[in-house]
């Protein structure tokens, strides 16, 4: 899979900036960490792609640094457990935190943070990306994004979006096709990706907004079209699918990503050293492997273009949650 660069509303990152970044740092400029293991603390459950890209860093981190490296899932609070956590860790490089979409989007759903989400974490690098798709039920008369947005205009709250829930990113995906575009659907949520799926087959609800991996087998299979990508560019997986820029939507733009942190006050040079080593790890013919068996699209960025995408989607996703009125469950 062709190596993909993030990018959002707020922030295009050139390749040319990555390219330069890579010939300016090496193993001299960092000074090495402790020795003692590190902890890469995920705050959800396993089995997700958030817990599978840091179970893969840290396979590849624990070999690069012949140190132990533990993955230590701190569930609660849709996210807050874990990250509160990660938040008051010492900052020596020991302890990381696996950041996601949701980390940007928890700014704006839930109030009085016991972290500040713009200072309290140090970026260290974004690691993987994948695009948002939006996809209809067959049924559908709609072949293209044109006559889906006129159907929705000219039947107002007579389609309905489906959700994994209020405030997950399926949600999140509805709104920004309302905000985008003006039209008037009905967001019905459920509980969890599986259910909202299976409705969708089943013509209960008409769109969704979901990320490339979770719904390109039925995509493939038929079960669902696929209209358009959610990004600057088409996605190698769904290569005839216009992207959002191509229908005139250059603003409707949504990734899922994957970054990792440190607590505030880590010193730079261990941050860089992180960096290198993380970035080394996505970098080998294993990760990769792994990755594009899973649909993710590489970064491995620079510790300050995390910065600029993380603090970037923090601004973009309150500013939704707020426009929209979302209330979280």
């Amino acid at each position: 899979m062709p190596k993909r660069f993030f990018s959002n509303r707020f922030i295009r990152i050139p390749l040319a900036c990555l390219a330069l970044s890579a010939c300016l740092t090496g193993p001299s400029v960092a000074q090495p960490l402790s020795g003692k293991p590190i902890t890469i603390i995920v705050p959800f459950a396993t089995g997700g792609a958030t817990d599978i890209v840091a179970r893969l860093v840290a396979q590849q981190l624990g070999t690069r640094l012949n140190t132990p490296v533990i993955v230590d899932n701190r569930l609660g609070g849709g996210g807050v457990v874990g990250r509160s956590a990660a938040a008051r860790a010492a900052p020596d490089g020991n302890t990381i935190l696996t950041m996601d979409m949701s980390y940007a989007t928890a700014a704006g759903l839930t109030p009085g943070l016991p972290y500040d989400p713009k200072s309290a974490f140090v970026p260290i690098t974004m690691a993987v990306s994948v695009p948002h798709v939006l996809v209809v039920n067959p049924a559908v008369p709609a072949k293209n994004m044109k006559e889906l947005i006129a159907l929705a205009k000219a039947q107002p709250d007579k389609l309905n979006f489906g959700s994994g829930g209020i405030g997950t990113n399926t949600h999140l995906g509805g709104e920004l096709f309302k905000s985008m575009t003006g039209v008037s659907i009905v967001h019905v949520p459920y509980k969890g990706a599986g259910a909202v799926l299976a409705d969708l087959m089943a013509g209960q609800v008409q769109i969704l907004v979901s990320t490339v991996t979770t719904v390109l087998p039925y995509i493939q299979s038929g079960k669902l079209r696929p209209l358009m990508v959610l990004s600057d560019q088409r996605s190698p997986a769904l290569p005839d699918v216009p992207a959002a820029r191509e229908v005139g939507l250059p603003n409707m733009t949504m990734d899922f990503w994957v970054a990792f942190a440190a607590p505030k006050g880590t010193p730079a040079a261990i941050v860089e050293k992180l960096n290198q080593e993380i970035n080394a790890g996505l970098n080998t013919p294993a990760a990769q492997k792994s990755l594009d068996d899973m649909g993710l699209i590489k970064v491995a960025s620079t510790s300050e273009i995390a910065g600029k995408v993380v603090s970037g989607e923090i601004d973009r996703w309150t500013a939704l949650i707020a426009q929209q009125g979302i209330k979280p469950e």
